[in-house]
């Protein structure tokens, strides 16, 4: 399996200068595949955009639709990104349509980002496959992001919005949420999820400014829990549904926006294929207790290792939220994070949750903070705190401290999930 393609090398960030204009430039000289794909579901917003691709990717599979799907981070290898006909796409034709595209931007003389090249590989390879159904998920943004080339979608959706990028989306949730509206289109929907008061208020403007119908959370769908699951409530339908394989109250809300999606997008779409997409459904490092592995096999019997991708203030609060409702444990915190994030406010959250913040580096990802500067950052709020080269050494140390049962819990970039979970699998990329 692929790490990264072999083309467009990687910038800097503070390198990319964000348009549409390169998008469409070589778009145009591969035959604009973008226009050729089935119809396409668009998802923006700051959390919970992934896993509602993979509910929406579920429940479309349970009803018996062929799906194509694009998101972004990886965590292992970079296949993972695009899934054709449901199945991460191949190293081949990976190769065979990143070639197609480099050749392409080659002859017009095109210096193009790395998200760029890629999304119109995703296209392209789309366009050459026949689906159902198109999942398209942005990188960052939404107005100026790459896969906003999609002049008709079947209907967008918009995720819970908070601060994060600010260097290239803002520096208030206001002006993050207007970066986002920027995939609504004239008549197609779009469907909101729990905001900001703020954050409504600038979709809502966005959204009459264009002519764009909104389907929003609380007041045109919500979803509850009950005592065996949860209830789904719209104008369309009320379903009582077992609780969605991805853990996590914050879930529910993900699951409601693409039940709502679902059943707003024409296609035939039951409940008891929405209930079966809910159990069925696969999204790693949300909230991901480890079974079997290396890793695993370095903790005590009885003792747990749990992964979360979260990263920002909000992926915190939720996953701060959910340890504080499922204090079995000891809890023993591993972190590390990318350079720009606020370790502070993620860390803080964890206040009387955590016996110790263990500080590590992310091996894939050059541009992360030192062990020694998260540990400044946790020790500054009184959190015992350890600094630890790798995750082993980590887990090692706990091991040591801890002479009970313990669980441990990985956060604060999909990077480091990507770390373990690479290491807990017993392969080579």
């Amino acid at each position: 399996m692929v790490k990264l393609p072999h083309w467009p090398v990687p910038h800097e960030r503070s390198n990319i200068e964000l348009g549409l204009g390169r998008t469409l430039s070589l778009l145009k000289e591969l035959g604009n595949p973008h226009l050729k794909l089935p119809p396409v579901i668009h998802i923006a917003g700051t959390n919970g955009k992934g896993s509602t691709v993979a509910f929406l990717k579920a429940i479309f599979e349970a009803a018996g639709y062929k799906t194509h799907t694009y998101t972004s981070p990886h965590l292992v290898r970079y296949n993972e990104r695009i899934k054709i006909l449901g199945t991460d796409i191949s190293d081949e034709y990976l190769y065979e349509i990143i070639e197609e595209c480099r050749i392409a931007a080659e002859k017009i003389g095109l210096n193009i980002t790395f998200f760029e090249g890629t999304t119109v590989a995703a296209f392209l390879a789309f366009s050459k496959v026949p689906a159902d159904i198109v999942i398209l998920e942005t990188g960052l943004g939404g107005r100026l992001d790459a896969s906003n080339v999609i002049e008709k979608p079947l209907a967008s959706i918009i995720t819970s919005i908070s601060l994060d990028h600010m260097d290239f989306l803002g520096s208030d949730v206001y002006q993050i949420a207007f970066e986002k509206a920027g995939i609504m289109k004239k008549n197609s929907p779009c469907i909101i999820s729990k905001q900001y008061d703020e954050v409504y208020q600038a979709l809502e403007q966005r959204a009459a400014e264009i002519g764009c119908e909104t389907i929003t959370f609380e007041y045109d769908f919500l979803v509850e829990k009950i005592a065996d699951g949860f209830r789904y409530k719209s104008q369309q339908r009320v379903i009582d549904l077992p609780m969605p394989k991805l853990i996590g109250d914050h879930q529910l809300i993900n699951a409601g926006n693409a039940i709502t999606a679902a059943i707003n997008s024409g296609f035939n779409i039951s409940d008891h294929n929405i209930a079966e997409g809910l159990q069925k459904v696969e999204w790693p490092a949300r909230l991901q207790k480890l079974i079997s592995g290396p890793i695993v096999d370095l903790l005590p019997s009885h003792s747990e290792i749990w992964v979360d991708g979260a990263h920002n203030e909000a992926g915190s609060y939720v996953l701060s939220s959910w340890l504080r409702e499922n204090l079995t444990l000891p809890t023993y915190l591993i972190y590390g994070t990318t350079k720009g994030r606020d370790c502070k406010v993620f860390l803080q959250n964890f206040t009387g949750l955590t016996k110790r913040i263990m500080a590590v580096p992310i091996d894939a990802e050059p541009l992360s903070y030192s062990e020694e500067h998260i540990a400044k950052i946790a020790l500054s709020l009184d959190f015992p705190t350890s600094c630890c080269s790798s995750i082993e050494e980590a887990i090692e140390e706990i091991v040591k401290l801890e002479s009970h049962n313990f669980r441990i819990l990985v956060c604060g970039s999909l990077y480091l999930a990507g770390d373990v979970l690479f290491k807990n699998q017993k392969m080579r990329v």
